[in-house]
């Protein structure tokens, strides 16, 4: 499926302009319906949605259960897929019955929320001991660069990716909302078997709580970004155990939260 549509366009420079033929990334809408129930609307970039749909599923505490997921795809309209899924009663948690039903749109995932479920999402202090050199996360976020055919092309799609503890690529996505690529990654890391694997959580943008929230609820330890954290995903980090990183550009790195999983040269 196609993450880049070209368009036209008239490029104005100084006191010339000229016609540009230019890529951008594609946005549609994916409309979740479990157990003929309509769960939300996010819109992504299309691709790896079987990993979106259960990295998200799993965030939000509907589906965490190890079998996969049979997912019927249905087109709607020149926009909009729905995707419909079936879970067993036993296998479904409290998320389904939480108050997400209205659209979310891909700069934040939280968006049609009625209530900020904090309580259910952060339960205890994550305790995880793994660590992870310094010099890996740089090396890491400069192959992260080389691996983003669609932010190459069109410059219009966040990344996410995931390490192992001896810094193994594990998986990267890309998506048109920083949310979404990370539902990506840890979908596909359920898909392969390897959440216990991941140490560290990379991302191409800003922090937010969202995001905090969901490297928690999959228990990934360290989460690091090219960009700034905002106040509360500091706050959560430091509450909740999580190692938080911004500013991750070259050689540089901030460190916000819990730094003694970070090795030093």
């Amino acid at each position: 499926m196609d993450t880049i549509a070209h368009y036209e366009g008239q490029l104005y420079h100084s006191e010339r302009s000229r016609r540009v033929h230019d890529a951008l990334t594609v946005e549609a809408a994916l409309q979740i319906i479990v157990n003929q129930i309509p769960f939300t609307v996010t819109m992504r970039t299309p691709g790896a949605d079987d990993a979106l749909i259960r990295g998200l599923l799993y965030a939000e505490d509907v589906y965490r259960q190890a079998p996969p997921l049979t997912i019927q795809y249905q087109k709607k309209n020149a926009i909009t897929t729905l995707a419909r899924l079936q879970i067993p009663k036993a296998g479904l948690g409290a998320g389904l019955n939480s108050s997400r039903r209205l659209l979310s749109v891909s700069a934040c995932g939280i968006c049609g929320k009625t209530e900020l479920e904090e309580t259910s999402t952060f339960q205890h202090e994550l305790q995880t001991a793994a660590a992870l050199s310094i010099e890996v996360l740089v090396a890491a976020f400069a192959k992260m660069k080389t691996q983003q055919p669609t932010f190459l092309q069109s410059g219009g799609s966040h990344a996410a990716a995931a390490l192992d503890e001896a810094g193994t690529l594990l998986t990267l996505q890309e998506d048109v909302g920083r949310h979404n690529a990370v539902d990506k990654v840890v979908g596909a890391l359920l898909q392969t078997q390897q959440l216990p694997q991941a140490v560290a959580l990379l991302v191409s943008g800003r922090l937010s709580y969202e995001i905090v929230a969901k490297t928690y609820s999959a228990g990934i330890p360290i989460l690091a970004a090219v960009s700034a954290p905002s106040s509360l995903a500091v706050e959560y980090a430091k509450q909740f155990g999580l190692t938080l990183l911004g500013f991750c550009r070259g050689h540089k790195l901030t460190c916000y939260a819990h730094p003694w999983r970070l090795v030093t040269p």
